[in-house]
């Protein structure tokens, strides 16, 4: 087996093990549902309801069913075939947002990270750094959560992992201020990827609009269409409550793509499916763990396989 191939086996292990309780949920009750049945109205829609029970959403979990349906109803089905048909059936919904970040523009590129706080910003900061190091890209870090001195300790730990250079201000120094000093010490750097964190007070909306409306305008003055990525951070334990969020802020600021977080131990990482499917929004990484290692890049089939608790293909 190469290299890459064991890298592959080993994330999707991960992955698989992170979604056991996810799945497992699932499989136990498809595995009630369908011993010895066949696949007619009344246990399609008891389906319905067992992947809405899942956080795969109403309007989600309808559309999996009629896929699942349309080639096997009112036919003798295992509960191993209805796993697989859910594989299957979910995969497709997924592949239109298993898209990777694209860095390739100008130098530096902006990334702006938003979302709540407690969903796991400043370490996916640190782990995409990490990973971006690894790739050869120069990076740096700017600390524009400057109401959490915790949030600006964490990112400098980080910074340090990642070979990245960290600019900080004290406490409650004005975000967009810092977000400017950035980008000019980005340039005259050369650096290739700038990473901007934000504060995720959603108590008063309004302020947090206010702040991340003058961090981009502050970076405009800059570069005109920077920042290239706003990428929201998504924590897969919250449920249906991240599919507010992904609301919230894309009026807020024009998201560009997701990260979702703390998948590893969760029953509700179906949740990920129903966002996919109502937001189209691309899902540029997943989390499985504490380590930079248990953050990738988002595989439509892997994480369908493994929330129907199958092996890779």
């Amino acid at each position: 087996m190469s290299e890459n191939n064991e890298k592959k086996t080993g994330w999707f292990g991960r992955l698989k093990a992170g979604l056991s309780r996810s799945a497992g949920q699932l499989g136990e009750q498809i595995g009630a549902l369908f011993t010895k049945r066949k696949l007619d109205r009344e246990a399609l829609d008891e389906l319905e309801e067992t992947l809405i029970k899942a956080d795969l959403g109403i309007a989600t979990a309808a559309k999996i069913v009629a896929a699942i349906a349309k080639d096997r109803f009112d036919k003798d089905i295992t509960p191993d075939e209805i796993r697989s048909a859910l594989a299957e059936a979910v995969t497709p919904l997924l592949q239109p947002v298993e898209k990777p970040m694209d860095l390739s523009g100008a130098k530096p590129q902006v990334i702006l990270i938003v979302g709540v706080n407690g969903v796991g910003k400043t370490t996916t900061i640190g782990k995409i750094a990490s990973k971006l190091h690894d790739d050869g890209k120069t990076v740096m870090l700017a600390a524009g959560d400057t109401f959490r001195a915790a949030a600006v300790e964490q990112l400098k730990v980080w910074g340090e992992r990642a070979h990245a250079q960290v600019l900080a201000r004290e406490t409650g120094a004005d975000a967009a201020g810092l977000a400017f000093d950035a980008l000019t010490q980005a340039h005259a750097k050369n650096v290739d990827v700038l990473m901007i964190d934000t504060a995720g007070r959603l108590q008063n909306k309004a302020d947090l609009m206010g702040e991340l409306a003058k961090i981009v305008r502050v970076l405009k003055k800059q570069v005109p269409d920077a920042p290239h990525h706003v990428l929201l951070v998504l924590d897969a334990t919250t449920g249906q409550n991240a599919i507010n969020q992904v609301a919230t802020f894309k009026e807020i600021c024009a998201v560009t793509g997701l990260v979702v977080t703390k998948l590893d131990g969760t029953a509700r990482g179906g949740v990920l499916v129903a966002i996919a499917d109502k937001f189209g929004l691309p899902v540029h990484y997943i989390g499985v763990g504490e380590q930079a290692a248990d953050l990738q890049p988002f595989s439509a089939q892997g994480f369908a396989r493994a929330l129907a608790g199958l092996d890779q293909t």
